[in-house]
């Protein structure tokens, strides 16, 4: 493992990512605890110290578990980054914060409730890494409320040593609401987490992002770096096209690569589900091993394929406010399949389990008020529907 330098630290340069952990067969957010245990030991064994987690990961088990699974390691030895979930928030009557409608089983709480929550779920006395989560042309108002006050209660936590350093990830349309707030934060936030791929360099202006954060002297954290698992897994007519460069290189490996040519990359998250993907990965992180000027634009071409697919990485925050309990992101990705024409695209609503039937969105919008990539989701299942 090699690593890079971020907030005078020696960070390894692959993180782990805590949302997509195993899951047990059959359940939608429960992980398979022996499964993602064995994968943390597997990753303190082999350098990975940088552990991503969030308030909402697995419907809330993810602090859960990493605070469980860490808990027999030095303290020292590792890094924990965690976020307050001012996305999904909305400001109540007298200063109290609820989650927004629809996500039940969530109840109201304070800015100071969910920071202490956060540590005892991750049995910490404090965070090495604390972000503000999402900040997007959505959340900018809960971030920047002056009543609830947010940054200031987090750098007061900062002053007290219970976050070591405060940055925020970031889903924003535009690279100007990253800019805008950074600079009226200036020297606030030490770094920031984007959503960043070779396909999100021109389809989402990543790289704009990405410039944006630089300019600000800032580290990048890379989140979605094979985009929820779409750059892992490519059509065999855009992988003919790498192998006749490199033929041994899995298509995730042609992905994080791309990521090790960016100098103001810290840390790139993987969101990793099983030990297999977790070995291939730590192998291509032993030594740097940047894509070259080349091998970037046959990149850019195999990205030109897919700028047509609906851009769902399957975070799955869209389904805990759908009061129909629809699998939207199964059923963007048939519909991404059967629009685009794979050979293996067959769906038949009538046969398939209610849950992945288009035809039952309601449109109700709760969906899209907190997907990340900013998907008109009632718009896709009504399209589907009149494709079917």
């Amino acid at each position: 493992m090699y690593y890079n330098e971020m907030a005078g630290l020696k960070i390894s340069a692959l993180g782990m990512g805590n949302m997509r952990l195993p899951k047990v067969e059959g359940e939608n957010e429960k992980i398979d605890r022996k499964r993602a245990e064995e994968m943390i030991d597997y990753a303190m064994a082999h350098g990975i110290n940088y552990y991503d987690t969030a308030y909402r990961y697995h419907g809330g088990e993810s602090e859960l578990f990493i605070g469980e699974a860490l808990k027999k390691y030095p303290r020292e030895s590792f890094y924990l980054a965690s976020k307050f979930p001012g996305h999904m928030m909305v400001k109540k009557e007298g200063g109290v914060v609820g989650f927004t409608s629809g996500l039940a089983g969530w109840p109201d709480s304070t800015v100071p409730g969910v920071f202490e929550e956060q540590l005892k779920k991750c049995q910490v006395e404090y965070f090495d890494f604390y972000l503000l989560h999402n900040l997007c042309e959505n959340s900018l108002p809960m971030y920047d409320d002056e009543e609830l006050d947010i940054i200031g209660y987090l750098k007061k936590q900062k002053e007290l040593g219970r976050i070591r350093h405060l940055g925020f990830s970031s889903h924003a349309v535009s690279a100007a609401t990253i800019d805008d707030f950074l600079t009226k934060h200036e020297g606030v936030f030490e770094f920031v987490q984007i959503q960043l791929n070779y396909l999100d360099w021109k389809l989402q202006d990543a790289r704009a992002k990405y410039d944006v954060i630089v300019k600000h002297g800032l580290k990048v954290v890379v989140m979605e770096g094979v985009r929820g698992g779409r750059l892992a897994s490519l059509p065999e007519e855009e992988m003919k096209k790498l192998r006749t460069v490199r033929p041994e290189d899995s298509a995730a490996r042609w992905a994080l690569r791309f990521l090790q040519a960016l100098p103001g990359v810290a840390v790139t998250l993987s969101g990793m589900s099983s030990m297999e993907q977790l070995v291939e990965n730590i192998e291509t992180y032993q030594e740097p091993d940047p894509v070259t000027k080349e091998e970037a634009e046959l990149l850019f071409t195999v990205a030109d394929s897919m700028l047509s697919w609906v851009p769902c990485t399957a975070c799955r925050y869209c389904t805990e406010g759908c009061p129909m309990e629809l699998e939207i992101p199964k059923i963007i990705a048939a519909y991404n399949a059967v629009k685009n024409g794979e050979n293996s695209a067959k769906y038949d609503p009538d046969e398939c389990d209610p849950s992945l039937d288009p035809r039952r969105c309601i449109g109700c919008g709760a969906c899209q008020g907190i997907c990340p990539q900013n998907i008109a989701i009632p718009d896709i299942m009504t399209e589907f529907a009149g494709m079917l």
